[in-house]
C-alpha cells in the first residue's frame, strides 16, 4: 500500500521535519497513488512556522496504530498508563472507532497528528467506508489534538457545547506543554480543531444498518465538558475520562458532580465500558467500583481536613493517601485532585 504525504519542517535552518500524511490518496500501487494526486491535487494545510521541502509524493504505508476489536465493529487502541513524554510520544489514552454500514465514527484522537494519522491507517485497514464523525469526550490534549487529519477528510468535529470555549481557552499552553513533553519531531504539524456539532443533552449518529451511536453531554464531572457514546447496537459505552482504570482518576471539574453522574451513568443499561485509560473494556457499572471508592475518599479526607481546619498546603499531602497503592501515577494526579476538591468543598 501507498499514501501521500508532504514534507513539513521547522522553518528555521536545521530543524526537524516530518512527513505528514495527506489522507485519501491510499493506493495498492504508487503509480495508482499518484495518478490520484494528480487527478485531485491536495488542499495543503498552511502550518505557521513550518515549510514544505517539496510538493506531495507517494511513499509506502506509515505508522498503524494498533487496535483491538472488542465487540462486532467496535475498535479500540489502547493508550499506555504514563505521562506523555519523548518515548511514548504521547500515546497515553484509549481511541476507538465504531463502523456502521455507511460511514465510521471515530471517539477520541490522541495527543499529536501523529496519532490521528496512524488511526485512519487502522480504519482503512478494516473499511474502505467514509469516516462521517469524529467525538471528542472533552477537552482534555491527550484526546483531542489528534483529530486535524480526520477532520481533513470531511469527517464532522462533534462535542460537548460548553468544549469550544473551554479548548480555546487552554489549546495555547496545551500545545506548548505537549511540544515541549514529546518532542517537537513528533508534535510537529499537530493542531486544534474546535467541534461544529455541539450537544448540550442528547443526540444521535446513524452509522446505517442499526448502527446508532447515542451521545450525552454530561453537567461538570471530570471537566465542564464530558461526552458519552453509547453503541446501541452492542450495549458498549466509551466513557472518555469519566471513567478511569489503573489510572489515578484526575479531577479537573466537578467532585460531587462526577460522583452523581457515574451513578447515573450505572442505570443507563450499558454492560460493557471503554474507560479513558485503562483497560480497554469494563464490565460495567461492576468497572466503576474502584473509581467510585477513589472518589467517595477523597471527599470525605477532604471534608476531615476542613473540618480539622487544615490548611490547603498540609492536608493535599495526606488526603486520599490510604488509596495511594491501588493506582498508577498517583503521585502526578492525586495532589492535584486533593487540591480542587478542597478549593470545592470549602465554599459549600
Amino acid at each position: 500500500m501507498f499514501e501521500a504525504v508532504i514534507a513539513l519542517c521547522v522553518a528555521a535552518e536545521g530543524g526537524p521535519c516530518r512527513d505528514q500524511l495527506l489522507p485519501g490518496y491510499e493506493a495498492f500501487d504508487r503509480a495508482a497513488c499518484e495518478v490520484a494526486l494528480s487527478e485531485n491535487p491536495p488542499q495543503i494545510q498552511e502550518f505557521e512556522g513550518l515549510v514544505a521541502e517539496q510538493g506531495p509524493v507517494c511513499k509506502p504505508l506509515g505508522e498503524v496504530l494498533p487496535v483491538t476489536e472488542v465487540a462486532p465493529g467496535l475498535f479500540v487502541h489502547l493508550g499506555l498508563v504514563e505521562e506523555p513524554d519523548e518515548n511514548n510520544r504521547g500515546d497515553v489514552s484509549n481511541l476507538g472507532f465504531v463502523i456502521g454500514e455507511t460511514g465510521v465514527a471515530v471517539v477520541d484522537t490522541g495527543t499529536a497528528r501523529w496519532m490521528g494519522e496512524a488511526l485512519w491507517r487502522a480504519i482503512r485497514a478494516e473499511t474502505d467506508l467514509p469516516v462521517s464523525h469524529v467525538i471528542l469526550t472533552h477537552m482534555h490534549p491527550d484526546h483531542v489534538f489528534g483529530v486535524a487529519p480526520l477532520a481533513e477528510t470531511g469527517a464532522q468535529v462533534v462535542g460537548h457545547a460548553a468544549m469550544p470555549r473551554a479548548l480555546a481557552d487552554r489549546q495555547e499552553n496545551y500545545i506548548e506543554s505537549l511540544d515541549r513533553l514529546i518532542g517537537t519531531r513528533d508534535f510537529l504539524g499537530t493542531r486544534a480543531v474546535l467541534p461544529e456539532v455541539l450537544v448540550d443533552d442528547m443526540l444521535e449518529i446513524d452509522l446505517g444498518g442499526d448502527r446508532v451511536l447515542s451521545l450525552r453531554a454530561w453537567p461538570a464531572a471530570h471537566t465542564g465538558n464530558d461526552l458519552t457514546v453509547q453503541d446501541l447496537a452492542t450495549g458498549t459505552m466509551f466513557a472518555g475520562d469519566l471513567v478511569f482504570h489503573r489510572h489515578t482518576p484526575a479531577l479537573d471539574g466537578d467532585l460531587t458532580g462526577w460522583q452523581e453522574v457515574l451513578v447515573q451513568m450505572s442505570e443507563l443499561g450499558v454492560t460493557q465500558l471503554v474507560p479513558g485509560h485503562g483497560g480497554p473494556l469494563l464490565d460495567w457499572p461492576e468497572g466503576g467500583a474502584d473509581q467510585l471508592r477513589y472518589l467517595e475518599v477523597l471527599e470525605a479526607d477532604t471534608r476531615a481536613a476542613i473540618d480539622a481546619g487544615q490548611r490547603i498546603g498540609d492536608a493535599v499531602e495526606v488526603i486520599a493517601e490510604s488509596e495511594a497503592d491501588k493506582w498508577e501515577l498517583f503521585e502526578a494526579y492525586n495532589p492535584r485532585n486533593a487540591t480542587v476538591a478542597f478549593t470545592e468543598l470549602e465554599w459549600e
